[in-house]
């Protein structure tokens, strides 16, 4: 498939998948006119690079994990142990404990606030901030 069909599968768009073979990310076959050819294994590549993307990990990140991917198969059972994606995944893992923590803080916070709120609502009274 083309870039432009590529994009509309993926619903990336074609500058992105560009960017993503400038980084070394993803890889086009090219034709003998130089027009670049992609296949189903491509759409499951920037699938995958789109979620690491939406935990914030840096394309050099990416790429380290993705050799992984090409070494082993991630998502199998197959017990080949891939150092950079155990890392990665460790910290997200610790990226999501930290980002709970501040979930419960502000979801206290929120609640403190609603209850001065009603109470200065209920009460007639002027809050004080």
């Amino acid at each position: 498939m083309k870039i432009s069909q590529l994009s509309k599968v993926t619903g990336v768009s074609a500058r992105s998948i560009r960017y993503y073979e400038q980084k070394k990310l993803l890889a086009a076959k090219r034709l003998d006119n130089d027009y670049r050819e992609f296949d189903e294994a491509d759409v499951k590549r920037i699938k995958t690079i789109q979620i690491y993307l939406e935990l914030g990990m840096s394309t050099k990140e990416i790429l380290e994990i993705l050799k992984c991917h090409d070494t082993y198969d991630a998502y199998s059972d197959d017990d080949g142990v891939c150092e950079e994606m155990l890392g990665a995944y460790e910290e997200i893992a610790q990226q999501i404990q930290s980002l709970t923590a501040v979930q419960q803080r502000l979801d206290q916070r929120i609640e403190q606030m609603r209850a001065r709120r009603l109470l200065t609502t209920t009460t007639g009274g002027v809050s004080e901030s």
